[in-house]
């Protein structure tokens, strides 16, 4: 057995009391194997102490971790080993692929210097050998141009790229263990598929073994052979993977195989982990919206360039979008999916001037309708026309934890766009709205004095998606509302969009690089390559018959579990 964990708890102490501090238990008694040439997967909601399990084979904890039980490593016990011991076996024989790959390469030093480093501190191997033994591995992870990538500097690799880098790294001395955590995540759908095949090509090449770490069921689904399933710092259900697909024993098991959306036919509500003891029967579909809804916003010509500076003097036009055309109608949700660069984001800012004017020109029109008569260009207004018109459309962002300012309570969050459009006839009738808005999204009315730290991310996203309410919009743009969020939590504010458009006919903006999300909350989707619209299409329509290759690329990288498990070239 390669590596053996048994009865592992982790607790974080608070404070310097010592031995009678206060201590906040993170992994409760877990036990699980990991055997020579497999794939183990952790499963589980953020908060589920699957990360602080993988980190504590290497300690790679923060000072205040305090660990018991034990943690075996071909039969050596690293709970008892040393710093030095552990040194080095970190990158040597037990080596880490991390979510974020821009916060774990470091900025200042080229990519092939990064390479170079665990090549000469863990081999020995002279300068230019290293540098040879770099090229190779970043030609062995895909990287275009290898000998030039090593002069490069992280910023100036895409994140798929960067995340390349960082398994290159990781694969630099061929440990004999792999941890991957969340190392697809923050990447677009075709990215993920790119490096979930990458990984389980260099498993069986290099004959190692993978702890993979992820919150989406769809995903360990193709590449894990078995499943560890946790929750809430404890192991819920353990399994080969097919078992755990088909057979789910444990209800939380079901439940985050249920909240997942999926490329089938969309249910009306997604099933949410609360539910008990099992998620409940999918609902049927709801009836067809109305297609002569008014249009709230048509959108022609759209056009949108950055200025790139070469040298002192000099600077060119870079097309971010390019000739978009649209139509958005009252109570209908307009989905816009395609990779990271292809201008799905550059559009929803444009649309709601949030670029600065002096970053490059924007061109087209975008009529909103004011009332059933006027229409009003929302890219031609004068700032004192713009400002009220503000509040008719708002925007989500994708993360929560940087759209809310910590300095403001809850209250003065939803409070403040009030005050600033003079809504609400006095203080306590905007307090009296906001206390009300909480609970409108899920929220309790305690939450109104608390501060934004307090709140897990899906509780966040609710929070900013009640601050754009507080000014009664028709028009959200919800850019990646939900791609930073758990499974689970991602179904919970995927319904309360659908029952806040019910409800106030607001109509939605999605943007996604999830297929499967949009294919949930879309009534027609745009797709979009290099700034431009490549095809249009219902839902249904597009998933059923994609036209063009790159549709085909989308629609084929969309995890889809067991049924689809990767088997490396």
């Amino acid at each position: 057995m390669l590596l053996s964990i048994e009865d592992l708890h982790v607790s974080f102490r608070l404070g310097r009391g010592g031995a009678e501090a206060k201590r906040i238990a993170a992994v409760k008694g877990v036990s699980f194997e990991v055997p020579e040439h497999t794939t183990v997967a952790l499963v589980g909601e953020s908060g589920s102490g699957k990360s602080v399990t993988a980190m504590s084979i290497l300690n790679l904890l923060p000072d205040n971790a305090e660990r018991r039980g034990r943690v075996q490593f071909q039969g050596r016990d690293l709970l008892q080993a040393s710093l030095p011991e552990l040194q080095a076996l970190r990158g040597r024989q037990i080596a880490c692929v991390f979510q974020e790959p821009m916060t774990s390469l470091n900025p200042v030093f080229t990519v092939g210097r990064q390479i170079v480093e665990p090549l000469r501190r863990h081999l020995g191997l002279g300068r230019r050998e290293a540098l040879a033994k770099a090229e190779h591995l970043l030609h062995e992870v895909g990287l275009p141009d290898p000998r030039r990538r090593l002069s490069a500097y992280p910023h100036e690799l895409s994140g798929g790229q960067q995340q390349r880098v960082m398994i290159a790294m990781a694969l630099a001395c061929e440990p004999q263990l792999l941890i991957a955590d969340e190392p697809t995540t923050a990447l677009d759908v075709t990215v993920q598929r790119q490096i979930l095949e990458l990984l389980a090509r260099l498993k069986e090449q290099h004959r190692m073994s993978m702890l993979f770490i992820s919150h989406d069921l769809g995903v360990v689904g193709e590449i894990a052979d078995q499943v560890v399933v946790m929750r809430h710092g404890s192991v819920r259900e353990r399994g080969p993977v097919e078992t755990i697909f088909k057979a789910p024993q444990d209800a939380y098991t079901r439940a985050l195989l249920a909240c997942r959306p999926s490329l089938a036919a969309p249910p009306r509500r997604l099933a949410m982990v609360d539910d008990a003891p099992a998620p409940p029967p999918a609902a049927p579909a709801p009836a067809r919206k109305d297609p002569d809804a008014p249009i709230v916003l048509q959108v022609s010509s759209l056009a949108k360039s950055f200025w790139l500076r070469q040298g002192w003097w000099r600077k060119r036009e870079f097309r971010a979008v390019r000739d978009v055309s649209f139509a958005l109608r009252k109570g209908h949700t307009l989905g816009i999916v395609g990779e990271s660069g292809s201008g799905k984001s550059t559009l929803g800012l444009a649309l709601l001037r949030l670029h600065d004017p002096a970053s490059g020109p924007v061109s087209g029109s975008a009529l909103y309708r004011d009332t059933d008569t006027a229409q009003l260009d929302l890219l031609r207004l004068g700032d004192a026309a713009w400002q009220p018109m503000r509040r008719r459309l708002q925007i989500v962002f994708q993360n929560p934890y940087a759209s809310l300012n910590p300095r403001f309570t809850v209250g003065q969050t939803l409070v403040e766009p009030m005050n600033i459009h003079r809504l609400g006839g006095s203080g306590t009738e905007r307090e009296a709205r906001a206390r009300s808005l909480l609970v409108k999204v899920g929220l309790d009315e305690s939450a109104f004095d608390k501060y934004p730290h307090e709140f897990s991310g899906g509780q966040r996203q609710r929070i900013a998606i009640a601050r754009c309410l507080t000014l009664e919009p028709e028009v959200l743009v919800l850019d990646e509302a939900v791609s930073a969020l758990d499974v689970s939590v991602q179904a919970q504010v995927l319904n309360l969009l659908k029952d806040l458009q019910d409800e106030l006919g607001l109509a939605y903006l999605f943007i996604s690089h999830d297929l499967a999300v949009v294919r949930f909350m879309a009534d027609e989707v745009l797709v979009m390559k290099d700034g431009e619209v490549v095809e249009r299409a219902t839902p249904d329509q597009l998933l059923a018959h994609p036209r063009e290759p790159y549709t085909q690329r989308l629609v084929a990288s969309v995890p889809r579990g067991v049924a689809h498990r990767l088997v490396p070239a």
